[in-house]
């Protein structure tokens, strides 16, 4: 998947992963979440992509996103 889509999609994934860990995180950085974790998502998931399509893209970015907010609360934000 291009970096240009990872990026998009990782804008919405960051939304998302947001709410689903029920944080409160300004625009920016929501965004900026669910970028670094589309990007870490798509590359970890690469394999899976090709295996099932292009859903599995997403399913990648939000799980990353994921990651991202939980290292976030975890070990930055203290």
């Amino acid at each position: 998947m291009p970096i240009v889509a990872l990026i998009v999609i990782g804008a919405a994934a960051g939304f998302l992963a947001t709410r689903l860990m029920r944080i409160e995180a300004n625009i920016p950085t929501t965004m900026l979440i669910g970028i670094v974790g589309a990007l870490l998502g798509g590359f970890l998931l690469r394999t899976l992509l090709t295996v099932m399509g292009w859903l599995s893209g997403f399913i990648g970015a939000v799980l990353g996103a994921l990651l991202v907010v939980w290292i976030w609360q975890t070990y930055l934000r203290r």
